[in-house]
């Protein structure tokens, strides 16, 4: 895994105007560095916003790039309340998902991308992972739709840890260096 600079800026206002944050590490509640946060620039990396404090809520993925006014583009109903970044990983991409919580059921490795778990492995629902290696985004539909969840190394037995009661995940997708 390889360290380079990180950096995304926010903005109090749309089009960038107002005043900004200029962030880069993870930040679990922005609300220290202004009440909201309407536009933002990614300068270099990957981030996840969450629209709640301590990475909580719903998240979404944003790569080098403009996002003037972020909330009209990703339908946000709220501002950006905290913000992680995704390391760079070079290497092998291996991920186990589970049928049920606390790695119950039915489960399968993944290597890649897998656009339906429904189609590709006729599975449901998935309910907890086990990332081995890389950094995935996880979707509740297929083909890469819906809501969206950072995984990182690491056992995610229950996904309502992170705020995601309901939810169930359908498609996995790596983030691969080309996203930077």
């Amino acid at each position: 895994m390889d360290n380079f600079l990180l950096q995304i800026i926010f903005y109090e206002d749309k089009n960038f105007q107002g005043r900004s944050y200029e962030c880069m590490s993870d930040c679990a509640d922005m609300s220290s560095h202004f009440n909201r946060c309407q536009s933002c620039r990614v300068e270099s990396g990957c981030f996840m916003v969450y629209d709640r404090p301590n990475f909580m809520g719903n998240q979404y993925f944003m790569r080098r790039g403009e996002y003037s006014d972020y909330m009209r583009m990703m339908n946000m109903s709220d501002c950006i309340r905290s913000c992680r970044n995704i390391p760079m990983h070079r290497g092998s991409y291996r991920m186990k998902i589970y049928e049920r919580e606390s790695f119950g059921g039915q489960s399968m490795e993944l290597n890649d991308d897998c656009d339906s778990i429904m189609d590709r492995y006729h599975m449901s629902d998935c309910q907890s992972c086990n990332v081995m290696d890389g950094h995935w985004l996880m979707y509740e539909q297929p083909h890469f739709r819906g809501r969206m969840m950072y995984m990182r190394p690491g056992e995610h037995r229950s996904f309502r840890d992170q705020g995601f009661s309901n939810s169930r995940f359908m498609s996995m997708r790596r983030i691969m260096d080309s996203w930077y």
